[in-house]
């Protein structure tokens, strides 16, 4: 069966309901926050973050928002890539340890060696409780060519996309007692770093330094989302109102093609679920995991 491209594409709709995608550009939307000889942003809104033996890299985006639609086009690290960890991210502000309450929504893609498939890697924090694993296999070679890799955030749900095609939602179900990330500013953050204690088969493959340096591209950074300009944001920004184009009843759900196209990736491409991990939790499921996904 050949994947539905069930399209979460918010350029489109935005088109439809005749308001404009605001264009970020890695340039001026981001700064390298750390590994600066690793990381080199350019003016025609491309990003190259590099791993060696010294150093990863980092960017970190320069504004807040609360709620919206963030793409990036992506190039994943070639040929051996075990133990090396390209994330991208969105987060609110970690203060520390002891006090952790930081929300955050995950894109990780884990190396293998080569020819061995890469693990999309997702998660979600509400309130410093991660635990929410979700990964997949590619069905594509993430390696060869760019792919768009898709957040979308509003007050109802949390909708990871590539290429326009969903692979995971997390619904809003505070009502069943369930957290969901709507009160904290995230900002957009993307990494590249040697994880060899546990990203590649445990921990038991190590990273092979004769391949460095490790080269993760990115392109085309696009955003549509809801400026946070104090607290006054989390009414504002959960509005139903027409510039929050993101709480249209469009977006409320998703669309039946979008659920049965998420489905056969599901059933043929996901290789971890933490809500079948009964192990894990000795039985005492998350209360999500007894709820419709969408």
């Amino acid at each position: 069966m050949e994947i539905a491209k069930g399209s979460f594409s918010a350029l489109a709709v935005l088109i439809l309901l005749g308001q404009a995608l605001v264009l970020a550009t890695f340039d001026s939307d981001t700064a390298c926050s750390w590994g600066q000889d690793n990381c080199q942003i350019s003016r025609d809104n491309k990003l190259t973050l590099i791993l060696n033996q010294w150093s990863g890299a980092g960017v970190k985006g320069t504004k807040e928002f609360l709620f919206g639609y963030i793409n990036m086009r992506i190039k994943l690290v070639p040929d051996d890539s075990a133990a090396v960890v390209t994330t991208y991210y969105t987060s609110s502000l970690w203060v520390s340890e002891e006090n952790d309450i930081h929300d955050e929504i995950d894109f990780e893609f884990l190396g293998n060696v080569t020819g061995e498939p890469y693990t999309i890697h997702t998660n979600i924090f509400v309130n410093g409780v991660g635990k929410r694993e979700e990964q997949f296999k590619p069905w594509f070679n993430p390696t060869s060519d760019y792919h768009t890799y898709t957040i979308f955030w509003n007050p109802y749900m949390i909708v990871w996309s590539i290429d326009g095609m969903v692979l995971r939602v997390f619904k809003n179900n505070e009502d069943k007692g369930i957290p969901f990330p709507k009160t904290k500013p995230m900002t957009v953050y993307s990494t590249i770093w040697n994880a060899d204690d546990w990203a590649c088969q445990g921990g038991r493959v190590k990273t092979n330094w004769t391949y460095q340096p490790f080269i993760a591209r990115y392109m085309d950074y696009k955003d549509s989302v809801c400026l946070w300009t104090g607290t006054h944001s989390i009414q504002d920004c959960s509005a139903e109102i027409p510039q929050n184009w993101y709480t249209a009843p469009q977006f409320k759900q998703l669309t039946q093609v979008q659920i049965d196209s998420m489905k056969y990736i599901r059933s043929n491409y996901m290789i971890y679920d933490y809500c079948s991990d009964t192990e894990r939790y000795n039985g005492t499921m998350p209360k999500e995991c007894s709820l419709r996904p969408y």
